[in-house]
């Protein structure tokens, strides 16, 4: 079964909605889904070198005041399923581009999952500014990656040609938030589900892509 993620690593509901998936997985042992992360900027315009956190919330979310509010929500959430969630850690909103790069990159040795769970855990945990190459490049080694030809490759365009592709893809699926889940290409459940909401999903395994259908939540 293939089962395509469309996401932003620096989205909160994305985290959460990776780590429920997850969990769904678990519940059907007998599965062996192939996983791809696609990517999806929730901030195309971003300056490369990313923003103040403060200052991208009161763009975003008008003010301090409504920004808590949300993280309050997010922070509760996360609470309730066992994750671990610091946003106070976060100083910067980074440009994301090069994150989704460094997924695909590490997709080349098998390991595009586990790279996606390192940087949403070195964004949401550790606060690490996951828009700079050298912070990128140490997640990558904490995976048993090279350091150096990480960080060598990261400077070049090595997968940016397919990042830009697969999110216009999605932008051209009509996809407007995320995160987005999508099981052999035939059906889609959006947002960050409860674990439950995926196993209709994952026991559709056995069928072949077809038309899309969108599961709203």
């Amino acid at each position: 079964m293939l089962i395509e993620t469309f996401a932003d690593l620096i989205c909160p509901w994305c985290y959460i909605g990776k780590r429920r998936l997850d969990r769904a997985l678990m519940q059907r042992p007998g599965l062996r889904p192939e996983l791809r992360w696609q990517p999806f900027q929730l901030n195309p315009d971003m300056p490369r070198g990313g923003m103040s956190r403060d200052d991208y919330l009161a763009a975003k979310f008008g003010g301090g005041e409504r920004a808590r509010q949300i993280h309050r929500v997010v922070e509760d959430t996360a609470a309730r399923d066992g994750l671990p969630l610091a946003l106070d850690r976060i100083q910067r909103t980074p440009n994301s581009f090069d994150a989704h790069r460094l997924v695909r990159i590490a997709g080349r040795h098998g390991l595009g999952n586990a790279m996606a769970d390192a940087l949403f855990a070195a964004y949401f945990v550790e606060g690490v500014d996951i828009g700079d190459r050298d912070a990128l490049a140490s997640v990558a080694a904490g995976l048993g990656m090279d350091f150096a030809e990480t960080r060598r490759q990261l400077s070049t365009d090595a997968e940016s040609a397919s990042v830009h592709a697969a999110d216009a893809l999605a932008r051209q699926m009509g996809l407007q938030a995320v995160p987005c889940y999508i099981f052999n290409r035939r059906y889609a459940l959006s947002g960050a589900q409860e674990p439950a909401s995926f196993l209709p999903l994952l026991d559709l395994g056995s069928e072949e892509p077809e038309n899309l259908s969108v599961v709203s939540g």
